[in-house]
């Protein structure tokens, strides 16, 4: 009986060290992205045709391209309109762009800033949970693979199959799932739907999730998912997975 109640104090305190820890890493700025596209981007696009300080902004699809601060070539793709992030209901919307489908199109901006082409096996996307991100505004990075995770990927010695299931041995030192997507199911379903349709529970529960997705060398893609964890300190964020310095081109 004590040793049940000490293990649950224990799991108490790590859940509310986990909470503090979210609520001390919360800019205190949490718009500031929707703020450089809807006082910035969109109306410089409208008033100039210049998207400045953003790379593209394309109101009819539905998005704006950003080049991030960190890193040399990151990116981000973000909606032209107001989406908290992957929490909101609006990204199930059958209406609403397809935002990974258009980040992976959006990877050429790397290549041009890097001065040649760059193999699609280096790029990765990748999207934050509510609980680990900075924003609240929907963004999909756009970067490099971190290399120890291109490495995995590579050796992985299971053959992805269309239905989630666990990584072997896990990435990052957690529990992420992976599938398989085909290019077709991919503009067809989004990402988000993807993930929504293909968990148990995660359309009730979107905001615990961050995504990641990279290609597979028969030029269809992987998806992988992370769902949070307070109790192992795990926020799924799913940028980990990517190295914004770019050292695989290395």
């Amino acid at each position: 009986m004590l040793l049940r109640h000490w293990l649950f104090l224990s799991a108490a305190l790590v859940v509310a060290a986990a909470t503090a820890l979210y609520a001390w890493l919360k800019p205190a700025h949490p718009d500031a992205l929707w703020h450089i596209i809807n006082q910035q981007c969109l109306p410089n696009q409208r008033q100039n045709h210049h998207p400045a300080p953003c790379t593209q902004v394309d109101e009819q699809a539905g998005f704006v391209v950003l080049k991030d601060r960190n890193g040399p070539l990151q990116y981000l793709l973000l909606p032209s309109t107001k989406i908290s992030g992957i929490e909101s209901p609006q990204i199930l919307e059958p209406e609403t762009a397809n935002f990974f489908v258009l980040a992976w199109q959006a990877r050429h901006f790397m290549a041009n800033r890097y001065g040649e082409q760059i193999d699609d096996a280096n790029i990765s996307l990748a999207v934050n949970s509510e609980y680990g991100r900075t924003q609240n505004q929907l963004h999909i990075h756009i970067s490099c693979l971190q290399p120890a995770v291109k490495n995995k990927l590579a050796q992985l010695q299971v053959t992805p199959s269309e239905q989630w299931q666990p990584f072997p041995g896990g990435l990052m030192d957690k529990p992420y799932l992976f599938r398989r997507v085909s290019t077709s199911e991919l503009q067809q379903q989004g990402a988000f739907r993807l993930l929504a349709q293909g968990v148990d529970g995660a359309s009730e529960n979107m905001g615990s999730y961050g995504m990641a997705m990279s290609v597979l060398p028969d030029g269809n893609f992987l998806l992988l998912a992370i769902k949070r964890n307070f109790l192992q300190l795990n926020m799924a964020s799913a940028e980990e997975l990517q190295d914004h310095n770019c050292k695989v081109l290395q």
